[in-house]
């Protein structure tokens, strides 16, 4: 039998590496198409090790109209569309950045897989798009309205119209997953969720800590691992549905830098606080209820073991460089 074939936008990145391990390990091949703007080949060291399904790398930004070429001619069966930019203080820097690579840039890669019989879209949403919520509607559920407070929130809302339309004008499906913060090994200091790998970088290094705000701000941290596992299950699963990837847990900003300093054993430090960042929502975690019914997905993840695994992580291989 031919393998399952697959693309994976932004698959030299945080999240998209481990996917491709992931796939590659259950027999599937995998096209990775980065720019390598923020993502590495190291980061695809393991995936390319790994017996099973082939990985096959393009270096290409989503937003170069060769992508359309390049779909066509791999046909794959399933698109896994990570590729964004995803720094929320940038985006409000540079908007018009921010909309051309997360806007513009899904767009075609939403046409190009209309073009080439993609049977499924995978998308990876972000909790941003819900903005700043009632007090009593959190954990927030999917039925919750969106009202970004960021453009970065903004743009990855778009990109959830245009998944709607093209479903009912193209017949291309998809499922959306919104994510709370994922962290984990390989995480670069950029994104919603970076947070976590600047704070245990710069305690490993015995650099000072910056927490931008007072600190009670709250995030719903979901470990990597979690996350690959509800979009491998999304490629079958939840057509047409916009589904929550998170704990349900909220942990403040000051709560997580304490326990980080606990695995580092930098207890005794005390961090500096920084003014706060424009379109940053106070407080924020996602009920996962429709996960459970749609892809049968849980979060298996205890945020102590991961933390404890991301230090691991960054001791051994010594990646303390920001």
């Amino acid at each position: 039998m031919t393998p399952m074939r697959v693309m994976v936008t932004g698959g030299a990145g945080f999240i998209g590496s481990h996917l491709a391990e992931r796939l590659v390990s259950s027999g599937i091949d995998v096209d990775v198409v980065d720019d390598l703007s923020s993502g590495s080949l190291a980061n695809l060291s393991t995936a390319r090790s790994l017996r099973g399904g082939k990985l096959h790398f393009h270096q290409i930004d989503v937003k170069d109209a060769g992508v359309a070429t390049l779909v066509e001619r791999r046909q794959p069966e399933v698109v896994f569309h990570l590729a964004a930019r995803s720094d929320v203080r940038m985006s409000m820097v540079d908007p018009i950045a921010d909309a051309d690579a997360n806007i513009l840039g899904s767009l075609r890669i939403l046409d190009a897989s209309r073009r080439a019989s993609v049977q499924k879209v995978v998308f990876a949403a972000s909790a941003g798009i819900y903005g700043a919520v009632p007090e009593d509607r959190i954990p927030i559920s999917e039925d919750v309205a969106h009202r970004p407070e960021s453009n970065y929130g903004l743009s990855k809302d778009t990109v959830l119209r245009y998944l709607e339309i093209y479903r009912a004008t193209y017949d291309l499906e998809y499922t959306a997953l919104i994510l709370a913060n994922v962290y984990g090994p390989r995480q670069g200091a950029r994104g919603e969720a970076g947070v976590v790998s600047v704070f245990a970088r710069s305690l490993l290094a015995g650099s000072p800590v910056t927490i931008y705000g007072d600190g009670t701000q709250t995030r719903d941290f979901v470990y990597v691992d979690d996350v690959v596992d509800a979009f491998y299950r999304a490629m079958e699963s939840g057509g047409g549905t916009q589904i929550n990837i998170g704990t349900g847990r909220e942990i403040s900003i000051n709560e997580l830098y304490a326990a980080l300093a606990v695995l580092t054993g930098r207890q005794g430090a005390e961090p500096a606080y920084g003014q706060g960042v424009a379109g940053e929502i106070m407080r924020s975690a996602l009920n996962a209820r429709r996960a459970g019914w749609y892809l049968r997905w849980h979060p298996f993840t205890k945020i102590e073991d991961g933390l404890r695994g991301v230090v691991s992580w960054m001791e051994a291989t010594r990646d303390l460089a920001e």
